[in-house]
C-alpha cells in the first residue's frame, strides 16, 4: 500500500510551487467572502460587513494584502 508522502529524494526547489504560479486573483472580481475567506474568518454577518468595509477603503488590494 502506497502513502501520500512527500518524496524525500526531491530537492526542495522540486516540491515547492513557483512564485508566477501563485495568484490571489484571477481578474474576476473581488466579493466581501472572498476577503472573509482568505483573512481566516468564518463568513458571519459581522465579519461580512468588515469585509464589505475593507473593499470599500481599498478595492481588490484588500484581498491581495491578506495573502501571502
Amino acid at each position: 500500500m502506497s502513502t501520500s508522502q512527500p518524496d524525500a529524494s526531491r530537492s526542495y526547489r522540486d516540491r515547492t510551487t513557483p512564485d508566477k504560479l501563485l495568484h490571489a486573483r484571477t481578474g474576476t472580481e473581488v466579493s466581501p467572502e472572498d476577503v472573509v475567506l482568505a483573512a481566516g474568518r468564518d463568513l458571519t454577518p459581522r465579519n461580512l460587513e468588515w469585509a464589505k468595509r475593507k473593499l470599500e477603503q481599498e478595492g481588490p488590494a484588500a484581498l491581495d494584502k491578506l495573502l501571502p
